[in-house]
């Protein structure tokens, strides 16, 4: 199975992020689609060092968008 990334918008992205283009062809694919914002995989960090998650253990936690919930196939017309 193929697998489909998420982008994060970073400066390492930042090149990715002014190519229309490529930008709508990673928006087609994230089901919430839009690129995600440093800040959103900060909270899952955060919340991931937190005492709220002194429980989880051995997670993945996946910040794509729904990318890996997904088919990988985008949205019908």
């Amino acid at each position: 199975m193929k697998r489909f990334a998420g982008l994060t918008r970073t400066g390492m992205t930042s090149d990715m992020m002014e190519d229309e283009e490529l930008l709508a062809k990673f928006r087609e694919r994230i089901p919430l689609g839009r690129v995600c914002e440093p800040h959103e995989v900060a909270a899952v960090i955060a919340f991931l060092a937190s005492a709220d998650a002194s429980f989880v253990t051995g997670a993945n936690v996946a910040v794509d968008g729904g990318v890996s919930a997904s088919n990988g196939q985008p949205p019908l017309a």
